[in-house]
């Protein structure tokens, strides 16, 4: 085993840890909004709210990007055009700019990490050449680091669904162990998500109204703990 080798899977807990801030904890993905109105209140709704987030959300959109991106992370006509379906593909405006958002976070602190690509990315969302989605940002950082395909795509998943677990604790509407047991119903569902073939990127599609609704509707919300 080389020392690279023996590096990456402590390097990968680092980046796949809450701590690392990778603007994860400002968002909620809708979850606040479904809470203040009563529809999201109990252990049993927030299970099902993540579980309908990975699978008709992560799994057929963001995933399929960022393995993609993973794939072309030096090739920045290609990382172009990925980013745009997936700002194409992203109805409501606080969920694009909920994934805008986060993937600059990203970009700071890897630029301040000296990731390679890093700079040049955040400069090119700078300059309007790219909107800088988060899952697009993943794919290239991560494979910058060195990190595979199934690392990458587990370490998106695992941020994601601690995020929403996160955010569900935060909003009171379950408690630490209540998150532990619904991160541990739905790992085979994820690792099962993990299994499926990647589709190619025209192919890549959401389709989760009721979180998509919800995230229209948090900017009428007159208390807010999140940006979505």
């Amino acid at each position: 085993m080389t020392k690279d080798n023996k590096i990456i899977p402590l390097m990968l807990l680092q980046h796949s840890d809450s701590a690392f801030p990778s603007g994860a904890v400002s968002f909620s993905w809708g979850l606040e909004t479904l809470v203040n109105r009563g529809i999201v209140n109990k252990a049993d709704d927030v299970q099902a709210f993540l579980n309908a987030h990975l699978t008709a959300r992560w799994a057929s959109l963001d995933r399929i990007m960022l393995v993609h991106a993973h794939q072309s992370w030096n090739d920045p006509d290609r990382i172009a055009w990925l980013d745009t379906l997936t700002e194409a593909q992203s109805l409501s405006a606080e969920q694009r700019q909920g994934s805008r958002q986060m993937g600059a976070a990203m970009l700071q602190m890897h630029c301040k990490l000296g990731t390679k690509r890093a700079k040049e990315i955040s400069t090119a969302i700078s300059e309007g050449k790219l909107y800088g989605h988060v899952s697009v940002v993943q794919g290239v950082l991560w494979r910058a680091l060195n990190f595979d395909s199934y690392q990458a795509q587990s370490m998106a998943a695992h941020g994601l669904s601690t995020a929403v677990l996160s955010a569900a604790v935060r909003l009171s509407v379950i408690g630490h162990e209540d998150a532990q047991r619904i991160h541990s119903v739905l790992l085979p569902a994820v690792a099962a998500a993990l299994q499926k073939p990647v589709s190619e990127p025209e192919e890549a599609h959401s389709f989760a109204p009721q979180i998509e609704i919800a995230s229209m509707m948090h900017e009428m919300d007159e208390m807010r703990l999140f940006m979505n």
